[in-house]
């Protein structure tokens, strides 16, 4: 099973548009937002999903309410743990808000720095699939994790 990760989107509709159709393209069969959407506005695009997705809020994600009203509640307070495919995968904005030394998890997916990365950490699978606004970096990035062999790949878009 092939997953989509993205964060960092911060209002950018057309980027947001290239991650929708590149997942798309992709056939990724779930998609997870390490947030900052920002505004509700944006969700109607992620919407265009072929696929269910999922999400945490981010520290600029200001119209909580909005957000979750407009994703229908598929934008959560993070961390938010989902099983797909047999393996467990934690999801959240900030690493720095959680303990990852006595995390049990096979992935580990996290937004806020802007900056892509993908490591091991105690055995478990680390992501940041970077910003997919390219508002800080001019670098708009996202990612797609293999479950079963636990690899992820990040893709400039």
């Amino acid at each position: 099973m092939v997953i989509g990760a993205l964060a960092d989107t911060h209002d950018n509709l057309p980027k947001i548009e290239k991650a929708v159709r590149f997942f798309n393209a992709k056939k990724a069969s779930f998609v997870l937002h390490a947030g900052d959407f920002v505004s509700p506005f944006t969700i109607p695009k992620l919407k265009n999903l072929k696929c269910p997705w999922q999400g945490v809020f981010g520290n600029n994600d200001g119209e909580r309410r909005g957000l979750t009203n407009a994703s229908l509640g598929a934008i959560r307070e993070g961390p938010l743990t989902v099983e797909l495919a047999g393996r467990s995968i934690v999801l959240v904005h900030d690493k720095s808000s959680i303990d990852t030394a006595g995390l049990k998890a096979d992935v580990f997916i996290f937004g806020h720095t802007h900056t892509s990365h993908t490591g091991r950490e105690g055995g478990m699978l680390v992501v940041n699939p970077g910003e997919c606004s390219g508002w800080l970096t001019g670098k708009a990035s996202v990612a797609l994790i293999d479950l079963d062999n636990l690899s992820a790949r990040i893709f400039r878009i």
